[in-house]
């Protein structure tokens, strides 16, 4: 296809874009990193945590349903098969994310048949369907065959992962692998240690472990050469669309127009609408309406405050302006999006 050559800028424009190109990026706000906010959204509630310890051969068929699933071995190799992609080796040190719902199997050989199938809210079967339960039991979040079996694997499951991660979970692969020798967390060996404790508060220190070595997992993804990061994290270096971006995720209430972010920027309107959109795939208000329901969504789903008080919070002028954009773009009310998360959760000790 022949290349055709955009026409030129009008000269406010072309003057515009000579600031931009010679100046560097502004960092972005207190409190308004997109990453960081974005990242911080997924946060662990009542994660399950489990050390799965066997002598080869074994394989774990998982059909859980969970969105998102940190897997790591601390001894021996294994595999991941996925029907979506290629079989990945996980080897000693190696880390991955699993994104849901699909199925997929962990096992030591691509090739070994599941012995044990989990199911959603965490019960396992063997495939004839009776339950896995006192037989495999070896101590506090740990099951498999002997406590020093061979292969040691260590997952923890999100099972209702913060609707803000949402964006960011949608852009993630079916199966993020990272090899130990190109990152490494000393959080680690910290999680495996304390997934043998069962002291008071012990859910909420693991629920953190998790996140944060989620978070490193995903910066260390995101900052590796080759990797085909979301438009939202490539525009953060961007001079002009960075900023814009900082501003609305430090300050979504504020009522924002593409007049009033232009000039935070110091750009005009026209260049600002045009960049942003470029690098970001969506214009500054539609992404900021985005950015606004997915917040709205996370305190719905995490508090009791009012519908009145959300709306206030994340930029709308009543609770009926919310609800509306809310069912319009997600295609339920708040009511229902509330009721989903507060249903009774998935047990946690069901393997």
């Amino acid at each position: 296809m022949p290349q055709v050559n955009p026409p030129a800028p009008p000269a406010a424009m072309a003057e515009d874009l000579g600031r931009i190109r010679e100046r560097p990026a502004d960092p972005a706000p207190a409190g308004g990193d997109p990453l960081g906010a974005l990242l911080a959204g997924t946060r662990a509630q009542g994660a399950f945590l489990l050390r799965s310890v066997f002598d080869p051969p074994w394989a774990i068929h998982v059909r859980d349903q969970a969105p998102l699933t940190v897997l790591t071995m601390f001894r021996g190799d294994g595999w991941i098969v996925h029907d979506r992609r290629p079989p990945v080796r996980l080897r000693t040190g190696d880390l991955a994310v699993v994104r849901g719902p699909e199925p997929y199997t962990v096992a030591d050989h691509p090739s070994t048949e599941p012995r044990a199938i989990i199911h959603p809210g965490q019960v396992a079967t063997d495939p004839a369907g009776a339950r896995l339960c006192a037989e495999l039991d070896r101590g506090v979040r740990t099951w498999g065959t002997r406590p020093d079996a061979a292969h040691v694997l260590v997952s923890g499951t999100y099972q209702l992962p913060g609707e803000v991660g949402r964006r960011l979970l949608h852009t993630l692969p079916n199966v993020l692998h990272l090899a130990a020798g190109a990152w490494h967390s000393p959080l680690l060996p910290l999680l495996e240690e304390e997934m043998g404790r069962d002291e008071p508060g012990q859910a909420a220190v693991l629920d953190r472990l998790l996140d944060l070595v989620l978070i490193g997992a995903l910066r260390a993804w995101l900052t590796r050469e080759g990797t085909a990061a979301p438009a939202w994290y490539r525009a953060h270096g961007d001079p002009v669309a960075g900023p814009a971006l900082g501003l609305l995720h430090a300050d979504p209430a504020r009522p924002w127009t593409v007049a009033a972010l232009a000039a935070e920027v110091g750009v005009s309107r026209t260049v600002l609408a045009r960049r942003f959109t470029e690098l970001v795939g969506d214009p500054p208000m539609s992404y900021l309406t985005g950015w606004r329901l997915s917040l709205a969504a996370d305190l719905l789903a995490s508090s009791d405050a009012t519908l009145a008080s959300v709306a206030r919070q994340v930029g709308y002028g009543s609770a009926f302006a919310l609800s509306a954009a809310f069912k319009r773009v997600r295609g339920l009310s708040p009511a229902r999006h509330r009721d989903a998360f507060r249903a009774p959760g998935p047990a946690s000790d069901s393997r």
